[in-house]
C-alpha cells in the first residue's frame, strides 16, 4: 500500500467513526464555526452536511465558499494531546439541487437517520463541500498532508 492509499484510508477511518465535524466560515473580516452533522463520500473529494438557510453559516457561505472543517477523535481526555488524530479539509462549499441534492441527501440520511425531519424541511440547504486538501494531523505534531486535485 502506497502512502497515499494509507493516509485516504487512515482519514476515513476517522471519518466514519466521528458523527460531528467543526465548520469554519467567514464573512467580512468575521471568522465563525459551526458544529456540524457531517458525511463523507468514499473516495474522499466530497464532504457534505445540512443547514437551513437561514443560518450564519449559510450567509458565510454564500459570500465565499471557501470552508475548513475540523474532524477528531479525540475522547475528551489529558492523553488525547498526544492519542487523538485530527483532520483538517480545505475547500469549497456549494449548494447542491435537484437529484444530485435527493442523491446526497440519502448518502446523508445513512449516517444520520435522526435527521430525516430536518432534511425534508423546505428551508434545510444541502451542502457539498469539494476538498482540495486534507491535513492529517497525528501523535501530537505529526502533519501529513493529502491533495485532492
Amino acid at each position: 500500500m502506497d502512502e497515499k492509499t494509507d493516509v485516504a484510508r487512515r482519514i476515513l477511518s476517522i471519518f466514519q467513526q466521528q458523527k460531528l465535524a467543526a465548520l469554519s466560515t467567514h464573512s467580512k473580516g468575521q471568522p465563525y464555526a459551526s458544529l456540524i452533522a457531517f458525511t463523507a463520500g468514499s473516495d474522499l473529494k466530497t464532504l457534505l452536511f445540512m443547514t437551513p438557510e437561514t443560518t450564519r453559516k449559510f450567509s458565510y457561505l454564500s459570500d465565499d465558499p471557501r470552508v475548513a472543517l475540523l474532524i477528531n477523535n479525540s475522547l475528551n481526555l489529558s492523553s488525547d494531546i498526544y492519542r487523538a488524530a485530527a483532520v483538517t479539509a480545505i475547500g469549497k462549499a456549494q449548494v447542491v439541487q435537484g437529484q444530485r441534492k435527493m442523491q446526497l441527501t440519502a448518502m446523508h440520511l445513512e449516517k444520520h437517520p435522526h435527521l430525516k425531519d430536518f432534511a425534508r424541511a423546505d428551508t434545510t440547504a444541502v451542502v457539498q463541500v469539494l476538498v482540495d486538501r486534507y491535513f492529517l494531523v497525528e501523535n501530537f505534531q505529526n502533519v501529513i498532508e493529502l491533495r485532492m486535485l
